[in-house]
Order: C-alpha cells, then structure tokens, then sequence
C-alpha cells in the first residue's frame, strides 16, 4: 500500500473508535449528519401522513369510537384491580404539570457539552413542547371529540379527547430525552433508553386503562409528537448554529465539526 494511502488509513483507524466508541461530539455530529437528518425527515413525513388519515377518519365519524376503542376501553373496565388503578394513576400524573418540562431542562443539561449547548439545548426542547402543546390544543377545538362515559373514568380530566394531551406530551418529552441520551450517553443509553421509552409509552396506555381517553386518542397523540419531534430535531440541526449545537465539539478541541 503507497504511503500517503497508508497514512490515510491509519487516521481513518484513529478517527473510527470515536466515532463508533463514544466520543460525544462525534457521536453528536453524526446525529445531525444530512444521512440522519433525512432518516428523522422521513419518519417525520410517515408520522404526520398517518395522523392526518387517522383525524380524517375520527371526523368523518363525527368522533364516534371506532372497533378498536370500543374493545380496548371494555377490556379495562373488565380488568381494574385497586392497586393497579392506583398504580395507572400514579403514572399518569407524571405525564403532564410540571414534570415533563422538568424533564425536558434535564434533557437539554445532558445534551450540551457548554454552557451555551445546554442552555441552546433547553430552551429548544421547551419551545418544542410548548408549541407543540399549543398546536395540539387547536386540533383538539377543531376535531372536537366527546370522550368515553363519564361513568367509565378512574381520574380527572378535562376538555376535548383528541388527541390525548398527556400522550403528546410524555411522547414529546420522552423523544427528546432518548435524544438527549444518543448525543451524549454513548455507554449504558440502551436501557436508559428502553426506560423512557417504555414511561412515555405507559402514560398513554394508562388514559386508556383509566377510561378518559379512547384508544385512537392515544394512538394519535403519539403520531402527533413524532410529527413534531421530527419537524424540531430537524429545524434545530438545519438552523441553530454551530457554536450551539447540542454536543457539537468546543471551539480549540481539536475534534472534528
């Protein structure tokens, strides 16, 4: 092998354990990459596609429940042991109020290597779940869905049923703390990821288990946040500056941009 490709392969084998073992800006830089930012488009794309036809068919039913939410909302009232609505409740308490924008200001800490990135990185996540809650809250006054019988619930709740407010809102909490994780927890984010993923998850299927959500609520609000989460991972990759850029290496680091 000529020298200078030798070379060139001795610093592509210098530059292969940071990116496959974990240095975090690489690990970053390659989360942002035009490869991934297309993957995160796509799914984006996917998402909101799916949300549409399904609120299409929710309103062509003038919200009248499916087979589905029929099924499934029978099926927990048939299965609600004590401890297991106390248990339901507990856990879906967690999915709105204060709790998940704590979660997302942890997230945008964990995501920044500075000062700036952390701060760029929190206060990204909050615009995202803010206005996303806000735009949910306009679907939601515009499809207008009853929820199921006041006689079926096993908590409070209030206003229209699609799509579930405190799905969207521990999904869109949920997918910036997995991101979070994948930028800057190369060791050990698998589990911590399956942890969250499996809290985001549970808080929608408790609305069902509780009676206050049907259960294509629930399944738009994580169409919904996936949407969203996909259209601001992918603004904030394309606009925010480098300098910024959650994990994006520190000026004078010597690591690649």
């Amino acid at each position: 092998m000529p020298d200078g490709m030798r070379a060139g392969a001795s610093g592509g084998a210098r530059a292969g354990p940071s990116d496959g073992g974990g240095v975090p800006g690489v690990a970053a830089v390659r989360v942002v990459s035009p490869r991934r930012t297309t993957v995160v488009v796509g799914l984006g794309v996917c998402a909101w596609a799916a949300f549409a036809v399904l609120t299409l068919i929710v309103v062509s039913r003038h919200g009248a429940p499916l087979p589905p939410d029929r099924a499934l909302l029978a099926r927990s009232l048939g299965h609600r042991p004590p401890m297991a609505v106390a248990a339901a409740r507990a856990l879906t308490d967690t999915g709105t109020g204060a709790v998940p924008y704590a979660l997302v200001i942890a997230a945008g800490l964990i995501a920044g290597r500075t000062a700036r990135q952390r701060c760029a990185a929190a206060v990204t996540g909050l615009l995202c779940l803010g206005l996303g809650q806000a735009v949910r809250y306009g679907v939601m006054d515009l499809v207008g869905r009853v929820r199921p019988p006041y006689a079926d619930w096993e908590a409070l709740a209030s206003g229209w049923s699609y799509p579930s407010g405190h799905t969207t809102t521990s999904a869109l909490t949920a997918g910036l703390l997995i991101t979070a994780l994948w930028l800057r927890a190369p060791h050990g984010r698998g589990p911590l990821t399956l942890l969250v993923a499996c809290w985001g998850a549970g808080v929608g299927l408790t609305r069902i288990f509780l009676g206050v959500h049907w259960f294509t609520d629930v399944l738009g609000g994580w169409l919904f946040a996936a949407g969203w989460l996909a259209l601001f991972l992918t603004a904030a990759a394309r606009w925010l500056p480098a300098d910024v850029r959650p994990g994006a290496p520190e000026p004078g680091s010597g690591e690649a941009p």
